[in-house]
């Protein structure tokens, strides 16, 4: 990923290295809630790059209650995170409340970590509301000494926001997902494509369009790719 720098490789990978024991070391007390989000500040200090006093605002309030952090960046709310235990598996329904947190807010990101599991939520603002995990990372896992494994970290670093790495991303993922590969297999071009593939090497059958799209729909591509929500938007997409 270009828009990684050295400088910036090097903070992520000496600060991994920093508290990957530290993480390890928690888990091990099974630390409670608050005291994990006093490693998960730090982490976003030293790790992901946020200024403490200017950028990382904890307890932010949200209406009647309040969502553990948030980042500001120029002002702008650009992260809403909800902390969990480090002992605690992260869930689905842990995010709820942060993506309703977020879309009050209208804010477009939502991380959702126990300090040692960092996921990141695109938040819809449709009806109804929706996010989508667009990154699963285990920092306990990462290796410093590896390059894929720092681009994957500064997803979430200050850099990374600043430059829209993370909507980037998720661009990507949605251009890679099933529903446009399914989408793309079906469209004019590419059928029309593999028609004449199938007229070279079988000359004398005649193959209409048509009759690959319904063997595609029907014996190729499984049904959860062609209906649905998703599949639609691949579609428009396409």
């Amino acid at each position: 990923m270009a828009k990684l720098t050295q400088r910036v490789a090097d903070r992520i990978s000496a600060a991994l290295r920093k508290f990957q024991p530290i993480l390890d070391a928690a888990k091990a007390r099974d630390i409670n809630e608050s005291d994990t989000v006093v490693i998960v500040t730090d982490m976003l200090q030293y790790v992901l790059g946020y200024d403490k006093y200017t950028e990382i605002t904890s307890e932010f309030q949200i209406r009647c209650t309040y969502c553990d952090l948030a980042i500001k960046l120029d002002g702008r709310l650009a992260l809403l995170i909800e902390v969990k235990a480090i002992g605690l598996t992260l869930k689905d329904n842990h995010v709820k409340q942060a993506t309703d947190y977020a879309a009050n807010q209208g804010c477009e990101w939502v991380l959702l970590t126990n300090g040692v599991h960092w996921q990141a939520y695109k938040i819809s603002f449709g009806k109804p509301i929706a996010n989508e995990l667009v990154l699963d990372l285990n920092l306990s896992e990462m290796n410093p000494k590896k390059a894929a494994d720092l681009e994957q970290v500064w997803l979430l670093s200050k850099e990374g926001l600043q430059k829209s790495g993370l909507s980037d991303y998720q661009a990507m993922r949605e251009a890679l997902s099933r529903f446009s590969l399914a989408a793309l297999l079906l469209s004019e071009s590419v059928v029309d494509v593999l028609r004449r593939e199938l007229r070279r090497i079988t000359p004398d059958a005649r193959i209409e369009e048509d009759a690959i799209r319904a063997v595609l729909t029907t014996e190729v591509l499984k049904r959860e790719v062609l209906e649905g929500e998703r599949a639609e938007s691949a579609r428009r997409l396409v």
